[in-house]
């Protein structure tokens, strides 16, 4: 599945290769809820019972991410003051959501592609590999075949994490999900902030539709934050909206429609 295919595909897709053992990539913009779509994945899997390990690849430098991503031995370099199983262990018999595999270096990519090929790792200050049985799941923004093109990700690393493929669709094409996901995200963020739970007029509703979501589930998740801590009344109203997102309407007709500004 990939851009230009019809969204309504993906729930079907990830129940297909949930009862797979196979390596998934997501593909997806930033922000899209690639991490959603691995746990929706996951949690379909016959490895629902084991860990879901999920490791945001761009977050690390180099060093400090082989040790977090193969373990180390303590002692083997400062501030090891003690072992660590690394992800890979810590995702045994379960999944590991690697996301933004592309911005790995060549020298982890080496090291990951031994691991899934030998299902073992070597922690760092160690000689004696370690079983370990994972599945992976990789995601990312970049366009990986142009990537392999320019040399800047192996092609064999990229052939084995590739043996099935989702498309994360961007929320300007499902337009038809932002209410009902603003309003559960309303939900969520009223029980984590401890607040109690507001509701979304039709208006706002609509407006929310109406606005581009450049930043996509991320920005809709980010906006609703500052929205339920400023606003007072128990029902999101459009005046309670921020700026850039009530700036897409032009006006409001009579009868409850939305003109949006081209």
């Amino acid at each position: 599945m990939g851009p230009g295919e019809c969204v309504e595909n993906l729930p079907r897709r990830i129940e297909a290769v949930a009862g797979r053992s196979c390596a998934v990539l997501i593909e997806g913009e930033l922000g899209t809820g690639k991490e959603l779509v691995a746990r929706a994945i996951h949690a379909q899997s016959a490895r629902r019972t084991a860990p879901f390990i999920a490791v945001d690849c761009a977050r690390y430098s180099e060093t400090l991410f082989e040790s977090q991503l193969f373990g180390h031995e303590k002692g083997v370099f400062a501030g090891a003051e003690h072992a660590s199983l690394g992800f890979f262990r810590a995702a045994d018999r379960g999944t590991l959501f690697l996301n933004e595999i592309g911005e790995l270096t060549p020298s982890t990519q080496a090291r990951l592609l031994h691991s899934i090929k030998q299902r073992e790792v070597v922690p760092v200050g160690c000689t004696e590999p370690i079983a370990v049985d994972v599945r992976i799941i990789a995601a990312t923004h970049r366009n990986l075949a142009d990537l392999v093109r320019r040399g800047r990700f192996r092609k064999d690393l990229s052939c084995r994490i590739d043996e099935a493929r989702l498309f994360a669709p961007p929320l300007r094409e499902r337009r038809g999900d932002i209410p009902r996901l603003a309003r559960q995200t309303l939900r969520e963020l009223a029980r984590l902030h401890d607040v109690p739970d507001k509701s979304l007029s039709d208006e706002a509703a609509v407006i929310l539709q109406s606005y581009p979501w450049p930043g996509n589930d991320r920005e809709l998740r980010n906006i609703l934050e500052v929205v339920i801590a400023c606003c007072e009344e128990p029902v999101i109203n459009v005046s309670a909206l921020p700026r850039e997102v009530r700036a897409v309407v032009s006006k409001r007709p009579a009868r409850g429609e939305t003109t949006i500004s081209r």
